[in-house]
């Protein structure tokens, strides 16, 4: 009695969701179309009782093949959602529905319809693992309709509700792909704090993989990777894309040396090293920025890590620039705005953002805080006037910019106000002292026992000469 209640509840299902279809089936593709599905409808049920996965399989996506061939595209809908909800319905063909489906969104006739079909798939793949890679598919595909809209918020909400970084079989492409797609949206929407919490999913490493060693034969038990789509850009490409969108965000916080690191991850790449056309302005980007960087040991690494450059001889003003700011002289900003200031203009619509006022404000800053790095580099006694006199600035300024530089720690200093004079050295501790006195005592003893030796030598030579 069970088995055959259990049946009749089937029976009633499959009419219910067929009752349902009838009225949309006969304006669209009339009695015909109804009975062809009804038919179907009979195989899936008896594949689906009897365990037949590919019968059941096959029974499914020829409903759906009739309905898009008929251009029943209501009753499409339809019929998706009714064999995907029927009683003990297989994990297989739920997939083999999504997928076929899915290779009519672009067939659609117009973009309701279009949106339609993809809205009835992601509730059809909602909550299933076995079709959360389709189910991110759909969702990219409707947020890109959404964003051709205009409607970037919306799109950005759609895309931040799937965590591709936790599927297992999708590809690493498809994976860094779809979430710079959501970094990219929201910087579109000025969300800049989202965007940095999304970046922070991919790892810079992962574009320095040789894809060539890291493919290898999945063991037994393994999860199955699926190749990504064709019109998922390469690695490489991708690393591109990342660089540029982390350039878009370290542009709205001014951080002039995380733009020059972008710039020089992208500079890296094999394809753009190889063409000029490509590498000069990245190299000329890669100065200004560094220029435009506080001082910090980074800074100065990647400073005397570009001046040995080769690349850099095809490009000798910008050379000239490193060159002035890592030698240990002071620099007559006038003489070097004067110089340099056509460079700089022509720089203005840069990817990371123009060089505007900001830029060069900026920039006279950079070469103030090198000209006191400089004078503490020679002066461990200066008075704050001819300070000022050095920098070509008023007294108030040159105080203002050292006491900047003190308090970000970048050098140490005192300044005697009421006496007018800057002392740059520090207090040394007494234990310091009394090392650095042993040290010296013993390279004196050296120096000694060597000397010692040599006279020792030469009189023992100058004996054997006077025997001879």
């Amino acid at each position: 009695m069970k088995r055959s209640g259990f049946l009749s509840s089937e029976d009633n299902g499959a009419e219910r969701g067929e009752e349902l279809q009838s009225p949309d089936s006969n304006q669209e593709g009339g009695s015909d179309l109804d009975a062809q599905i009804e038919k179907f409808l009979n195989v899936e049920k008896q594949m689906r009782l009897s365990g037949d996965v590919a019968g059941t399989k096959k029974a499914a996506t020829d409903i759906l093949e009739l309905c898009f061939k008929a251009g029943a595209w209501k009753t499409l809908n339809d019929q998706i959602l009714v064999l995907s909800k029927r009683r003990g319905q297989l994990k297989q063909v739920v997939t083999a529905l999504v997928q076929q489906a899915m290779q009519y969104i672009d067939q659609t006739p117009d973009l309701e319809t279009r949106i339609e079909l993809i809205k009835t798939l992601n509730n059809v793949s909602a909550g299933k693992i076995y079709v959360e890679i389709e189910r991110a598919r759909l969702i990219k595909r409707l947020a890109k309709i959404k964003e051709e809209q205009g409607l970037i918020a919306e799109a950005a909400d759609l895309m931040q509700e799937t965590a591709v970084e936790t599927f297992g079989a999708m590809a690493k492409t498809e994976k860094i792909a779809f979430i710079l797609e959501q970094v990219r949206l929201c910087e579109d929407r000025q969300d800049f704090v989202r965007a940095q919490i999304l970046s922070r999913k991919i790892s810079p490493r992962v574009f320095d993989v040789d894809a060539s060693k890291e493919k290898k034969k999945p063991k037994e038990g393994d999860n199955i990777v699926e190749e990504a789509p064709a019109d998922v850009p390469s690695l490489l490409e991708l690393k591109r894309i990342y660089y540029e969108l982390m350039i878009r965000y370290y542009s709205h916080n001014n951080d002039y040396l995380e733009i020059c690191r972008c710039y020089k991850a992208i500079y890296e790449i094999p394809s753009v090293k190889e063409d000029p056309a490509q590498w000069i302005p990245l190299l000329r980007k890669i100065c200004w920025y560094l220029v435009l960087s506080p001082y910090d040991p980074m800074q100065s690494s990647l400073l005397n890590s570009t001046l040995e450059d080769k690349n850099l001889s095809e490009i000798p003003y910008f050379r000239l620039l490193l060159k002035q700011v890592v030698t240990m002289e002071v620099i007559q900003w006038t003489t070097l705005w004067n110089k340099f200031e056509d460079e700089f203009e022509n720089e203005k619509n840069m990817l990371g953002g123009p060089l505007g006022d900001k830029a060069a404000e900026d920039l006279k800053q950079r070469i103030i805080e090198h000209n006191i790095l400089v004078v503490s580099k020679y002066y461990s006694r200066v008075t704050l006037k001819r300070l000022a006199e050095l920098l070509c600035l008023s007294i108030q300024e040159a105080e203002k910019h050292l006491s900047e530089m003190v308090v970000s720690k970048v050098l140490v200093a005192k300044i005697d106000r009421p006496v007018g004079i800057i002392c740059f050295q520090t207090a040394k501790d007494s234990n310091n002292v009394l090392n650095s006195w042993a040290t010296n005592l013993e390279t004196l003893l050296d120096l000694v026992e060597k000397s010692c030796h040599q006279i020792h030598k030469e009189t023992m030579v100058h004996k054997a000469a006077l025997k001879v």
